[in-house]
């Protein structure tokens, strides 16, 4: 296993670097605010436990920490991107195992983790602080101890699953059943009861915060609610949610390894691998099911209605289970031809990223551009006038969200912002100024809670307007100063 791992660290090392080196590292919204969620636990006016929040799921936040502290790695987003890479490895390598623990074939394992990890799209999103990767490495865990029948450590791979993503908790009943059917009711306890501990601790988790164990569901920043109630293709319409799914699902692929994934699924199929299809089929399907119910799972593609861009990177669920495919393709050969199929169908599946090498054609890198164009500008203006003008200790009264952008690039402290995230001061601060708020700066967003604060109490808080930031394709954002 050693080799498969040097392999795969080398490639994720290489795919860092030059994410790094160009500037992408930060391009996602979500990249940005997972890595200032993370920092903000140890770097805030009221820093700890309660700053993991409620919505996204806490273990890529904790796993960011040890790196979060130190303020280079934070401002230039090393500090999330570093764990999701390290997750890349971990990923391929337990899909290797897997494959070749059910194949006895390392060529068809080797295959199914090229097809994987040289996917560009997967190349990306390890390379900055997103939750695919960290998911990628507890479903492919998952897989390798099922097929070795360990319900022991099947039920803590599912378990960090429910812990970073929301489609973990949807894995857990056929797992069960898996294990019931296959091992035993004493297994099947075993697994439950490990790997639902995930759910039940978030579950306690946003009623000790929230006073409400659905606030992640329900809450004023879950999905549904960001969503608004605003329709979307695929809501309640299992057609359009397929579509879209698919659609994201080949866009991520490519159109080479969308085939090799469909003839592989034959072969597994032949090769009686029911379960490891079932077990992989899963992530996609609960977002066919989440866009069609959740009415809060919107796709946005550039070939679909209302082409642009919005959530292409759901389509990399289906990553895994194309590539294991493949290795099945692959050991359905003859063992004489073996090495040299795995070799065709690695170089098959990079043909169409090798011929059109331009980051433009990876989907997930592409929306992660076109939507942060506008954000990068005006937080870029944001933190170069800031960084000469703060002095430590003066404070800022702003809100935790995109804005915080500006206080990483400035090299401000999160402890020097003030912000919804520090409880009923900064409540009493928005809804009381007159009385409650001394901060010498105020950044807001145009129209947000923190403006209103400001222009409707304009006569006591004694802020005047000193900058207003006005980019393409954004609302303006207002710098005050007391």
């Amino acid at each position: 296993m050693l080799l498969p791992a040097a392999a795969l660290a080398g490639v994720s090392a290489a795919a860092l670097w030059l994410v790094y080196a160009q500037g992408w590292t930060l391009y996602y919204g979500d990249a940005e605010a997972h890595l200032n969620i993370a920092r903000r636990i140890v770097d805030s006016l009221t820093p700890g436990y309660s700053q993991v929040g409620t919505v996204w799921l806490p273990l890529p936040h904790w796993m960011m920490l040890p790196l979060v502290r130190n303020d280079a790695l934070w401002r230039g987003g090393l500090a999330g991107a570093i764990p999701s890479a390290a997750c890349f490895v971990v990923a391929g390598t337990f899909l290797f195992a897997a494959v070749r623990r059910l194949f006895d074939s390392t060529a068809a394992a080797a295959a199914a983790t090229a097809l994987f990890a040289l996917n560009p799209n997967v190349l990306y999103l390890q390379s900055i602080p997103m939750t695919e990767s960290f998911f990628w490495a507890a479903l492919l865990a998952l897989l390798y101890f099922t097929v070795r029948g360990s319900a022991v450590g099947a039920g803590m791979a599912a378990c960090a699953a429910t812990l970073v993503r929301y489609d973990g908790w949807f894995l857990l009943p056929f797992v069960a059943a898996y294990f019931w059917l296959t091992a035993g009711r004493r297994r099947a306890i075993v697994f439950a009861i490990i790997g639902g501990l995930g759910p039940v601790y978030w579950l306690g988790h946003n009623y000790f915060l929230d006073n409400h164990p659905l606030d992640f569901i329900l809450g004023p920043y879950s999905s549904r609610a960001i969503q608004g109630g605003k329709p979307y293709a695929g809501l309640g319409n299992w057609r359009l949610s397929w579509l879209y799914v698919s659609t994201a699902a080949r866009l991520c692929a490519g159109p080479v390894l969308t085939w090799i994934g469909v003839a592989g699924i034959a072969a597994a199929l032949l090769k009686r691998a029911f379960w490891p299809l079932l077990l992989l089929a899963l992530p996609p399907v609960f977002y066919i099911w989440s866009m069609h119910s959740s009415g809060g799972t919107p796709i946005h593609l550039p070939v679909l209605p209302p082409y642009s861009y919005y959530n292409s990177r759901y389509g990399l669920e289906a990553l895994p289970l194309l590539a294991f495919a493949g290795g099945a393709l692959v050991a359905l050969l003859p063992l004489r031809i073996r090495n040299w199929a795995a070799l065709a169908v690695v170089v098959a599946a990079s043909a169409p990223w090798l011929l059109h090498p331009s980051p433009r054609n990876w989907v997930t890198w592409e929306e992660a551009r076109v939507n942060s164009e506008a954000r990068r500008a005006w937080s870029s203006q944001g933190a170069q006038y800031l960084a000469s003008r703060y002095r430590p200790g003066s404070g800022i009264l702003t809100s935790f969200g995109d804005v915080t952008a500006i206080f990483r690039q400035a090299g401000i402290p999160l402890r020097e912002t003030f912000t919804g995230d520090n409880g009923l001061l900064w409540l009493a601060a928005t809804r009381r100024p007159c009385l409650y708020l001394d901060q010498e700066w105020v950044v807001a967003q145009q129209g947000d809670i923190v403006e209103q604060a400001v222009e409707n109490n304009r006569s006591c808080v004694g802020y005047y307007l000193e900058k207003i930031i006005v980019v393409k394709d954004a609302g303006p954002v207002l710098i005050y100063r007391r």
